[in-house]
């Protein structure tokens, strides 16, 4: 496994992170105790997990990803040392889809709601910190979760970037909290965080989890160059676009049990654009000999920008695959046959 900085600090990655946010809903506490087994012990040391989970989010299963994790902590806590475990608050419901359950649509990043929420998050993961503490998505209107242009909105009231950083640093400063990141954000909300943290000398964010793929490469776009000039690395969500990726849905197939033959949920990246470039990639895979996951999960890893590969599995045999994709080393020409297929067709999954 190779691991990568977190950002400017001396916490060091694995390059594949486990994702959890089927733990309560497609996989049971048993699941997941196994999965973490299996990726601790090949190296991963990253585990990802938020409030809101599992997904689709409903009000009877909140929580159940981190109380699946904290039932694991509490049979391992030697372990805890050696695990870098982040989660994230989740935010107001701006968005149709965005949950209005977990302390109301007005859920926003003040210190009453990011208190609450992260005493939550303790609890449930029977520890007295996280690694990271992330914001799931801003807390305003803007372009996120399959978003493509921003949307003029005028917001009655947004919590200013720089109160709800200084609530963050007070986590700090506490011991609750060692390191904040972001999530799905824009380049205009990381520059906000980075201006605030030197104005008012608090802590800078050391990441951000947005989404990036194969099908999504608009991170490259804008945020990158964080990564570059800042050392906001990229925490990689979605790196098979739901599963399309490994091609198990070539043709209209509907395996049982997978994520887009349950939930109707789950339509951003099955527009038909998206699923005439899917075929494409998964081709290209397979006429070089590589299975189609592994293929788009080491075009993930050989990015500079990444930190860590957040890859998600409902089964061990998925995460064997996945967490096998570090040994997949693409070469220049392979490459350069991924960048004509994007430049044919770019980001038609966003």
């Amino acid at each position: 496994m190779e691991y990568r900085r977190l950002g400017d600090t001396d916490v060091q990655v694995s390059l594949i992170g486990l994702g959890t946010m089927t733990w309560g809903e497609q996989n049971t506490e048993q699941d997941a105790h196994a999965q973490i087994d299996y990726a601790l012990d090949h190296g991963v040391n990253l585990i990802d997990a938020a409030e809101m989970y599992p997904v689709p989010p409903r009000p009877e299963t909140q929580g159940s990803t981190e109380r699946y994790i904290g039932t694991w902590l509490a049979q391992h806590r030697s372990a805890r040392e050696k695990i870098v475990l982040a989660t994230k608050i989740a935010g107001p419901a701006r968005q149709p889809h965005n949950p209005r359950h977990i302390r109301g649509a007005g859920n926003q990043f003040d210190r009453k709601n990011l208190t609450e929420a992260l005493n939550g998050s303790l609890e449930r993961l029977q520890t007295d910190y996280v690694d990271l503490y992330q914001l799931h998505w801003p807390d305003r209107s803007t372009t996120t979760f399959g978003r493509t242009a921003y949307p003029w909105v005028d917001d009655a009231y947004t919590v200013p970037i720089e109160e709800t950083l200084s609530v963050l640093a007070g986590f700090v400063k506490e011991g609750k909290v060692r390191h904040i990141g972001v999530s799905n954000e824009t380049p205009w909300g990381v520059a906000q965080f980075l201006r605030a943290a030197e104005k008012l000398g608090l802590p800078r964010i050391v990441s951000i989890q947005n989404p990036y793929s194969l099908l999504n490469r608009t991170y490259e776009v804008g945020l990158s160059e964080y990564a570059h000039r800042d050392q906001i690395g990229l925490l990689a969500y979605s790196p098979l676009a739901f599963g399309w990726l490994s091609g198990k849905y070539e043709g209209g197939a509907r395996p049982a049990g997978a994520r887009i033959s349950l939930f109707e949920r789950f339509q951003r990246y099955s527009k038909p654009q998206a699923i005439q470039a899917t075929t494409r990639y998964v081709e290209l895979a397979k006429r070089h000999g590589l299975s189609p996951a592994q293929f788009a999960l080491a075009f993930v890893n050989s990015r500079p920008f990444l930190t860590s590969n957040l890859i998600g599995a409902t089964s061990l045999e998925q995460l064997k695959e996945n967490i096998g994709s570090t040994a997949v080393k693409l070469s220049p020409e392979v490459l350069a046959e991924i960048d004509a297929l994007h430049e044919l067709q770019p980001n038609p999954a966003p």
